[in-house]
């Protein structure tokens, strides 16, 4: 009999009820205790909804409060040494301490889960590193399931994972050699797991669909040959990309069965259905778990039948990863345009979907006719749409030549003209965006979007909002200034919302990170600007000041790697459509006299394909896209990115190919470890590395941002730095704000002291 089975279901509550519950938890409005019966009754639902969709095995330990790997983190008892000493169970507020920061400590680092929109905690490893069973939590969890009837799967990060995404404190030290210290661990928590009467773990090594080194290939064998024989069967789970290029080695591994992502890599199938898999049970991911289109269902049926001839009792069926990327449930949209809404499938919808494939291979195709004739019918109207295509953007697509692409000069003529423009000081300051959004701004932007409030009205609180914020700037003392993007919630829907071929969800969330979740636009058509998106807001804000203020946009990158993008043609093309529509913008914040320009694109090392042999591409599209968002200026108008949350060391060639004038990069939480890397490339353009963290509540003192400042000052030319916070301000509050920017603005005066003496 094929078995039906779900990776991880999204953790946030279909209204959001956990960020909610964590943040009122953190503002000490509600206990600890309060905050986990919150959690505990999302998860108990999460686990009926997906009882109730059919599904045989159900995760258990993918539910997380804040991160999945900081709670490996947790259950291993990995707690970094500079939180002191923990021999007991860690405690909640250790938890939150490690991923937030305390007063005297900054949070751990925080970046990208592969190329996904998630974030992770980063282990922090040193050679006194030591691991032991630090947490009961997963096991009471597995009971917890099997008293409501739930037969439990539960799911760990595999231990080479898990290192693999670690970071080394120590200069010189090789994670790796903590590999025979961490089995043991494993070792007792599989057998804690096997005595709770548990038959399946599912342990998942995502690494595996990247181009390892033959040291961590070693230690792959290591591993598994230590975990066979701890009382439970292991699901060895893979997924993002193909595992083909491993073949050999997992071939020879001790595990009971493999999970493929067949959504990513469908070709990998032929491989895993050969000799050397015989006795494995297979997991197929043949529902896409980071999308949100309906499948076709019968052409998944057709692939599966070929897979059931040859493995039988053997096959399992499942979403391609865990649906933590997907919103929860598409009942929630009752304003979605129904066209749409009919061509769409949130997690809910996905596992129906597992459901009706498991159905047709055990009962046969005419069991589930009826369902295959509406996933037939849907697709095709999807396909037929008038609404997807658009000649006019073909045309402009058709019309783009090199010179599109580049600026008028370089860098090095066109930084003379610049520095004579703007006049800045020695490390000019300023920050990157958003400013702190408060609740009346969020109430009024919601009630006008409900038509609550006239437009009069609405821009009457707006503008009073960019007025306080300009003025606050000044106050501080930055020296370049934003209008603070109090009309925007989100920066990508933000911009959506502007353009054609984009449409969106009320309740379509997903988390980011922590409480941090983000509704993503659906991008299902070709994308057409048709009038400017934020011209008069900028205009305004400059009115306001004689400083100079950025027009803060979207990158083209981002705009597609932060949507739902569509998936019935390559994402190069559509980078390009949204390239056009963000050049209109440029230009026409240029002619308003505009004269820097800020076009993020935080997401771009995130869409780098998961191996090396496929990044040329990738970054050939991905460059081009942005220059041809930026290059249609003046030589004197100053282009700016942003990027966060990236390692740039092995792309630099390719950021500096963007030719933007200036780059702002977080770059505090690593203590300014990625300037080396801007250093040994001797990146050409102006660099603003982040010296303070806007992710924890946590204002750091000023001898922390001079003693970073001074780092920067000796990796690059004071002449080429500018001096600026990690990210955009929008989650942190006024005081923390002010606290930290008046810091900051002193630290680059001290700074500028110091050089010139």
């Amino acid at each position: 009999m094929v078995l039906t089975h779900n990776l991880g279901f999204p953790r946030i509550g279909p209204q959001r009820e956990l960020k909610k519950a964590l943040e009122a938890h953190w503002k000490q409005q509600i206990s600890a205790e309060q905050l986990l019966t919150t959690a505990d009754s999302i998860r108990a639902a999460n686990w009926r909804a997906q009882q109730q969709a059919g599904m045989d095995w159900i995760p258990v330990g993918d539910y997380s409060l804040y991160d999945h790997v900081l709670d490996m983190t947790v259950l291993l008892g990995a707690v970094p040494h500079r939180f002191g000493p923990v021999t007991d169970e860690i405690p909640l507020e250790l938890y939150f301490a490690m991923a937030r920061g305390t007063v005297d400590q900054p949070a751990m680092e925080m970046t990208k889960w592969f190329n996904t929109n998630y974030h992770y905690i980063v282990p922090e490893f040193d050679e006194t590193t030591v691991f032991r069973l630090a947490s009961n939590r997963l096991f009471q969890e597995i009971a917890a399931a099997q008293a409501l009837g739930i037969t439990p799967k539960p799911v760990l990060l595999g231990p080479l994972s898990y290192l693999y995404l670690g970071k080394e404190t120590t200069p010189g030290f090789n994670k790796l050699q903590l590999l025979s210290r961490l089995l043991p661990a494993y070792q007792e928590i599989l057998s804690s797991i096997a005595t709770l009467g548990v038959q399946w773990v599912q342990i998942d090594e995502p690494i595996l669909a990247l181009n390892l080194d033959q040291d961590w290939l070693e230690g792959l064998q290591t591993a598994y040959h230590a975990l066979q024989h701890n009382g439970c069967r292991l699901l060895l789970t893979t997924y993002f990309g193909t595992v083909g290029h491993h073949l050999a080695q997992l071939s020879t591994l001790p595990v009971d069965g493999f999970h493929l992502d067949l959504c990513r890599a469908p070709e990998q199938l032929e491989a895993f259905l050969g000799q050397a898999f015989a006795n494995k049970t297979l997991s197929l991911g043949v529902i896409d778990g980071r999308n949100i289109w309906r499948a076709d269902l019968s052409n998944k049926l057709d692939m599966l039948t070929h897979a059931h001839t040859v493995l039988g009792d053997r096959l399992w069926i499942a979403p391609s990863c865990s649906l933590l990327h997907c919103p929860v449930d598409l009942t929630q949209e009752t304003q979605l345009d129904q066209e749409i809404r009919n061509w769409l499938a949130f997690s809910v919808q996905k596992l129906a979907e597992v459901a009706i494939l498991g159905q047709g291979l055990n009962a046969g195709r005419a069991s589930i006719q009826s369902s295959l004739i509406i996933s037939d019918q849907a697709c095709r109207a999807r396909r037929e749409s008038s609404r997807i295509h658009n000649p006019v953007v073909a045309q402009r697509i058709q019309n783009l030549n090199a010179h599109d692409a580049q600026r008028q000069q370089p860098f090095a003529f066109r930084r003379p003209l610049q520095q004579q423009r703007f006049r800045l000081p020695l490390l000019p300051t300023t920050s990157i965006g958003s400013f702190p959004q408060t609740s009346e701004i969020r109430q009024t932007r919601a009630a006008f979007k409900k038509g609550r409030v006239s437009h009069l009205e609405y821009l009457t609180a707006m503008r009073a909002e960019i007025q306080d914020i300009i003025t606050k700037q000044e106050q501080v003392g930055l020296d370049v200034l934003v209008h603070g993007e109090p009309e925007r919630g989100d920066m990508v829907e933000y911009f959506g919302e502007q353009l054609w071929g984009y449409t969106f969800t009320e309740h379509g969330w997903v988390q980011s990170y922590g409480s941090r979740c983000v509704k993503p636009p659906i991008l299902y058509g070709d994308v057409y600007r048709p009038e400017a998106m934020t011209v008069e807001w900028i205009k305004y804000a400059q009115s306001l000041t004689s400083k100079p203020v950025k027009g803060m946009l979207t990158g083209p990158v981002t705009m597609l790697m932060w949507s739902f993008v569509r998936d019935d043609q390559p994402q190069a093309d559509t980078a390009l459509q949204l390239a056009l529509a963000i050049r209109d913008e440029v230009s026409d914040l240029e002619r308003a006299g505009i004269g820097m320009i800020q076009i993020d694109e935080p997401a771009f090392r995130e869409g780098l394909p998961l191996r090396r042999s496929d990044w040329a591409h990738y970054l050939e599209w991905a460059v081009k896209a942005f220059r041809i968002a930026s290059s249609g200026v003046k030589d004197d108008t100053q282009i700016h990115t942003h990027m966060c949350y990236s390692e740039f060391h092995d792309i630099l060639p390719a950021i500096a190919n963007l030719d933007a004038d200036v780059i702002t990069i977080e770059t505090s939480r690593s203590r300014m470890e990625l300037l080396d890397a801007f250093v040994e490339f001797a990146y050409p353009n102006e660099i603003g590395p982040g010296v303070y963290d806007i992710h924890s509540p946590r204002v750091p003192n000023a001898s922390e941002m001079l003693d970073l400042l001074k780092k920067a000052v000796r990796h690059i030319d004071p002449q080429h730095l500018w001096v600026n916070p990690d990210c955009g301000l929008k989650t942190r509050n006024w005081s923390e704000t002010a606290a930290a920017l008046t810091k900051m603005v002193d630290c680059a005066r001290t700074m500028r002291n110091l050089l010139k003496a």
